[in-house]
């Protein structure tokens, strides 16, 4: 399990990283784009990972990682339940999506 505060401590500790608020969310940002958000109310996280990261991840952790129910999760925006979550896990799934936001288009 891995409480709000730790989350928003390990994603502000990412180089540039920012807490903005987002909709009735909490998001973190690197360049204004968001890497990760924050539902406090279901005590859930959504992470901005590629197609192939969030396969793995559901696939191993089902009941932990799933894709967004619509478009966006087919764009590897992925529900993390942050209550059955183990920390390694989520520190490793954290900095895909936060390297996946950073990283430059071509």
């Amino acid at each position: 399990m891995v409480s709000i505060d730790t989350f928003r401590k390990l994603a502000l500790a990412f180089a540039d990283a920012e807490e903005v608020p987002h909709f009735d969310k909490i998001s973190f940002r690197i360049k204004k784009k968001i890497f990760a958000t924050i539902d406090v109310k279901n005590n859930q996280s959504v992470l901005k990972l590629s197609e192939i990261e969030q396969s793995v991840f559901c696939a191993s952790s089902e009941m932990i990682f799933y894709p967004v129910p619509n478009k966006w999760g087919k764009q590897g925006w992925t529900i993390v339940d942050l209550a059955k979550v183990p920390s390694d896990m989520l520190k490793d799934a954290l900095l895909l999506s936060y390297n996946n936001a950073a990283a430059k288009k071509k």
